[in-house]
Order: structure tokens, then C-alpha cells, then sequence
């Protein structure tokens, strides 16, 4: 069976954007492929993190993995610390990997900003580390959105480097990107213009998988949109960033088109279809808040499910560490 490796970050509260956009797919990915679903706490600390605020936020996203349907006996769930072959390969890819290739990442630059002399080395290298995670277990596919797919090529690029310098053609394979769906790109309730962020000083510019069904409808209720009427057609959101975004929200929480979407509401002002985006994502995100709550309040259960999956992990770890550390060079213990 084709091997999925994927991760999430424990930085801040998730969000509706990290659950339509990454984690409701990988719940439909586990039908087809074998799964491995990270929390990257070592890409975390790329900037500074509160360490008891990282223990917390690492446990509340395990959390929101098995809440959301994450089958955590017939797949893997853990952290990223606990398998200490992704450090380990991580650096041997970043003395294969070229300066160049990581002075095209545009993430780098994005979130180092005009301070980049001050950024820690991590950030810098975090795309070797990404490489490392997906080539440790020889992933054939890694689900990716469009502002992912230059740390994918990087990671192919880095397989293919690898198998040509050390002459062992197709140790490492190329992963390919699956690119899932047109509609789970979830901008900002604030600007349409911006992805739903963590980081956006704004509350009200998202939904947390935190927020209570009260809070839930008080930020759609407050999100910018626009006074025309919703169009008949998605070709009438043009130029509508906010009203594109919230159709977008609805559609993908009621897993239907934005043609349905439209037609349904067509002439209808947003103070109307803004309830109903409420209700409906009141009744989507209810349970699995409930059950996130429930999880994140029993630690030790979810401490269990992430020393269990980082075990199984290791097993598929080692042997392939083992084997490139031979391919390098590097005497045996």
C-alpha cells in the first residue's frame, strides 16, 4: 500500500483552517494508504516557543487528529521528538542539500521578514528537516497544499541528490504531492486576502477548534463581507475575497460544490446565510470539540496514544537510518 507521511504543527490553537484544510483529508486518506500523522514539535521551535505551552499544544493537536477520525490503532499518531532518526537524517540531508535551494524558499523569507539576520539557523534549514520526515519512512505520496509544494520539490530534489552521489538509484523515492481539493483553502474571517493564521493578532479573524458554539457564531456573525447579494453563480464572487471565503467555509463543511452553494442562497443578503454558516458549523464542529475537550483533559491517554505511535514509527525508522548511515559511511555502533 502507498505510505502518506503528513504533519501539523503544535504552534497556537488549531484552527477551522487546519481542520478543512489538512485534517478532515487525512480522516478520508486512511481509507487508501498507510498513514503517518506527525506533530512536528521540532519544526516548532524554529521560533521560540513557551516550553509548558509546547507540551500543551502538542497534546491538544494528537487531540484533534483522533477527535476528527483519526483511526490512531490502524495508523500512526505521534510526535516528532520521540523518533530521533528525523534529527539524525535531517543533518545528513542538510550536508546534501545546496545554499542555493534553500535561498529560493520563499516560506523562509516570508517568515523571517526583514529581520532575516535574526532568525534562527532552524528556519533557515527547516526545509531539509521537512525532507527528513518524509524520506525517513520512504513516503510515496504527501498531502500538500499550494504554498507546500516548493518544500515537496526540495525534497525530491534532495532524494534524487542522495541517490546520485552515493550510487544507489532509487533508495530514496520521489514522493508526489496530493493536492486535495479546490474549496479548503480557508482565508482569514478579517481579510480575504490572507490565510486563516494562528499567528493573525486577531482573534475574530478565525475559528479555533477551541471556540464554543456561542464564540463560533459571534466571529461569523462579525466577519467582513460585503452588502451585494450572494450570486447566483461562484463567476459572480469575483472581486468578492470575503463572500468567495464564506461560500468556501459553507461548501466545504457541507461537502458540496460552490455551484450548489450559490444556488441555494442566490439573492440572499449575509446577514441570512451568515446564520446558517453558524448553524452549520456549530453542528460540524461540535462533536469533535466535545471529544477534543474530553481528550485534551485525560493527558496520560494521549501521552499513551503518542508513545505507542512514536514506537511504531521508530520501527519503520531505524532499519532505513541505519541502512543510509552505511551508505555514507559512518562506522556501526
Amino acid at each position: 500500500m502507498a505510505r502518506i507521511f503528513s504533519g501539523v504543527q503544535p504552534t497556537g490553537n488549531l484552527h477551522l483552517g487546519n481542520y478543512l484544510g489538512a485534517v478532515r483529508n487525512w480522516v478520508k486518506l486512511q481509507q487508501d494508504y498507510e498513514c503517518l500523522f506527525c506533530v512536528v514539535d521540532m519544526h516548532a521551535i524554529t521560533m521560540w516557543q513557551d516550553p509548558a505551552q509546547l507540551k500543551a499544544s502538542t497534546r491538544e493537536v494528537a487531540a484533534a487528529m483522533m477527535a476528527s477520525g483519526i483511526d490512531a490503532k490502524k495508523h500512526i499518531i505521534f510526535n516528532q521528538s520521540q523518533v530521533p532518526g528525523h534529527a539524525e537524517l535531517a543533518w545528513i540531508f542538510n550536508c546534501v542539500a545546496r545554499l542555493g535551494w534553500l535561498n529560493r524558499m520563499t516560506q523562509f523569507k516570508d517568515k523571517a521578514g526583514k529581520n532575516s539576520e535574526n532568525a534562527s539557523v532552524g528556519l533557515y534549514a527547516y526545509p531539509n528537516l521537512m525532507a527528513a520526515d518524509i524520506l525517513l519512512y520512504k513516503a510515496t505520496h504527501v498531502p500538500v497544499g499550494e504554498d507546500q509544494k516548493q518544500h515537496l520539490e526540495l525534497a525530491r530534489d534532495i532524494a534524487a541528490k542522495f541517490n546520485n552521489d552515493f550510487g544507489v538509484e532509487g533508495f530514496f523515492p520521489q514522493p508526489e504531492p496530493l493536492i486535495l481539493g479546490t474549496a479548503t483553502r480557508v482565508m482569514s474571517l478579517k481579510d480575504g486576502a490572507k490565510k486563516m493564521s494562528k499567528s493573525d493578532p486577531a482573534e475574530l479573524s478565525r475559528i479555533n477548534m477551541t471556540d464554543d458554539a456561542d464564540t463560533i457564531a459571534k466571529k461569523i456573525r462579525k466577519a467582513k463581507t460585503d452588502t451585494d447579494p450572494l450570486p447566483q453563480t461562484p463567476a459572480g464572487l469575483e472581486g468578492r475575497a470575503e463572500a468567495k471565503n464564506l461560500l468556501g467555509i459553507y461548501a466545504a463543511l457541507s461537502d458540496t460544490s460552490m455551484e450548489d452553494v450559490c444556488a441555494k442562497f442566490a439573492g440572499e443578503g449575509f446577514g441570512t446565510f451568515k446564520q446558517h454558516l453558524a448553524d452549520l458549523a456549530v453542528a460540524k464542529l461540535g462533536p469533535i470539540q466535545s471529544e477534543m475537550r474530553r481528550l485534551v483533559a485525560d493527558p496520560a491517554s494521549v501521552d499513551a496514544v503518542l508513545r505507542s505511535g512514536a514506537e511504531r514509527a521508530r520501527a519503520l525508522a531505524e532499519p532505513v537510518i541505519a541502512e543510509v548511515k552505511d551508505i555514507v559511511g559512518f562506522l556501526k555502533p
